[in-house]
């Protein structure tokens, strides 16, 4: 479809862009920025006085449940939450059911991604065979098959020698593992960050030595291997000191954080809301702020949505029985404009936390693939209308995602996505 966006403010953290401006879009690309070179026909003009137009977003942590879990959520329900959340590109972690260890299962998933015509799907592989830290997988053939990199979603590896070989494995062919930082005994039965308020409401802990403990054998055995790292979800004040450290001493590291623990803590959970049943639990007001600087100074390459979703059964239980996890594709934009308004961070910076910030972590992951999270002419068409000055209310019968739990559920959030266009495609629409 060839479309004339009008007068839109574009907003394009990669190159610093602030400016209002037009957009023109054919053959599933960006054509033009301001004035084409030469005469356009187009399809349709899209009015866009007073939006914001700006990169899809790019999420690092969404599981879409299928296959294997389509009681709590389908590829089809959870990409359409997607696109009205305005993200156009999805990493995919590997703890299916079955497991991404084989490449007839990513081909298979690829396939009905390719169907359904909707998002941007890039899946990770995973680094053992069921995901059980014991044998490597056929990495090389997982590649082929589409897979952008390697990790073990939630499952930590135990032998720190089957990590090592892993390490190698992947350095020897580029590869990036994009692993989670939780030591396994730790973290073993912990339903909540270890403080003083688990401890006033008698739920076991996980303390922030699981992490750092975590980070510190990752770091360790990076130096002498060589491979890239990224890091999934960090949780803590000192996770994130270590891995400023790391980048400052070179070491070959991304990192991103969930957005929820970018907004919430550990004294939010109440009396025992299985909504604020997550993982990585929520730490503290210090571990929050620590974050948030993180983001600020570059330490923290991208927020993700962690989306996860989790049907009625998994969470209308005590809290400490409750299935962790909330869905979150529809809530990624607004949060993270929420954190632009508390914080005063600029919008610039705020928005390249979920544009170009994942997007180059991804790309480095996976140097194939097109480039996405920037507005720049030839690029895939992958962009979103937005309405920033508009506040909406979260609200369990407006979600389109098929799990509707969410620590969010009552917040009122900035931002409304208006449009999502997807390899030039509108592919989602209200409002304009």
């Amino acid at each position: 479809m060839k479309l004339h966006i009008k007068g839109a403010r574009l907003i394009d953290p990669s190159q610093g862009l602030d400016l209002v401006t037009d957009v023109w879009v054919a053959g599933g690309r960006i054509a033009a920025i301001g004035q084409p070179d030469k005469p356009f026909e187009v399809e349709r003009v899209v009015e866009a006085k007073g939006l914001v137009v700006m990169p899809g977003l790019v999420d690092l942590a969404a599981r879409l449940r299928e296959p294997g879990f389509e009681h709590r959520a389908t590829l089809e329900s959870e990409m359409r939450a997607a696109l009205a959340g305005g993200v156009t590109s999805l990493v995919l972690p590997p703890d299916t059911d079955p497991v991404l260890d084989e490449p007839g299962l990513v081909e298979m998933l690829k396939h009905r991604a390719r169907q359904l015509n909707q998002v941007n799907l890039y899946p990770l592989g995973a680094m053992t065979v069921g995901l059980k830290g014991e044998t490597l997988t056929e990495m090389a053939e997982l590649t082929e098959a589409g897979c952008v990199g390697f990790a073990q979603a939630d499952h930590p590896v135990t032998d720190t020698n089957v990590l090592l070989r892993a390490m190698q494995y992947a350095r020897s062919f580029g590869y990036t593992l994009w692993l989670r930082a939780q030591d396994a005994w730790l973290a073993k039965n912990g339903v909540a960050a270890s403080g003083a308020y688990a401890s006033r409401l008698g739920l076991s802990g996980v303390p922030v030595q699981a992490e750092t403990i975590a980070l510190q054998t990752l770091f360790e055995l990076q130096r002498s291997v060589g491979v890239s790292l990224h890091i999934c979800r960090i949780s803590s004040a000192a996770g994130v000191n270590l891995v400023r450290q790391a980048k400052l001493e070179g070491l070959p590291v991304t990192c991103d954080v969930s957005m929820n623990n970018v907004h919430l803590t550990d004294i939010d959970i109440g009396f025992y809301d299985s909504n604020y049943r997550l993982d990585p639990p929520l730490r503290g007001q210090r571990d929050r702020d620590a974050i948030r600087a993180g983001l600020l100074d570059g330490t923290i390459d991208a927020i993700c949505s962690d989306h996860s979703p989790v049907d009625d059964d998994g969470k209308q239980v005590p809290f400490a029985e409750a299935e962790v996890g909330a869905t979150g594709l529809e809530l990624l934009l607004s949060l993270t404009l929420k954190w632009a308004e508390q914080d005063r961070v600029p919008l610039v910076d705020a928005l390249a936390r979920v544009t170009c910030g994942p997007a180059a972590v991804l790309t480095h992951s996976m140097p194939a693939i097109p480039s996405c999270g920037r507005l720049v002419v030839g690029a895939p068409a992958d962009l979103c209308l937005v309405n920033v000055g508009h506040d909406w209310l979260v609200d369990r019968h407006t979600l389109l995602s098929q799990s509707l739990h969410t620590p969010f559920i009552g917040t009122e959030l900035p931002g409304r996505v208006c449009m999502t266009i997807v390899r030039g495609r509108i592919a989602w629409e209200q409002g304009i």
